[in-house]
């Protein structure tokens, strides 16, 4: 299974997921099957409210689900599209919203509980 979690710093597995999902400097993208993290830059992290696509750079990365404190509707629309799960968590580590993830812990997000904007919660 392959989780892309939004992260403000490249810090490893202490890297503290977002809040937001399309404003993340950077996507850490967790592989379940070798237990490996490696780090994408998110170069649409700076936008208008509803104007970034970073679907468009998980396209190719193969993720099963994504993990972060909020997103926007249409985000969780495409993604579901995608097949791809979103899941929300708070203020937490990589490490631990893979723990949470695999416990099934996590509150999964749909449209209908979307952020309406980036200060959400």
């Amino acid at each position: 299974m392959k989780i892309c979690l939004p992260v403000v710093k490249k810090n490893g597995f202490e890297s503290e997921v977002n809040a937001h999902f399309g404003s993340a400097p950077y996507f850490a993208i967790y592989d379940s099957e070798g237990n490996t993290l490696v780090f994408v830059k998110n170069g649409d992290s700076e936008h208008e409210h509803g104007m970034c696509q970073p679907t468009k750079l998980l396209k190719n990365q193969k993720i099963n689900a994504v993990v972060c404190g909020g997103m926007g509707a249409r985000a969780i629309q495409i993604l579901n599209d995608m097949g791809i799960d979103a899941y929300q968590i708070d203020n937490i580590t990589v490490k631990e919203a893979v723990s949470s993830l695999n416990k099934k812990s996590l509150r999964k997000m749909s449209p209908e509980n979307a952020c309406a904007h980036h200060n959400c919660r």
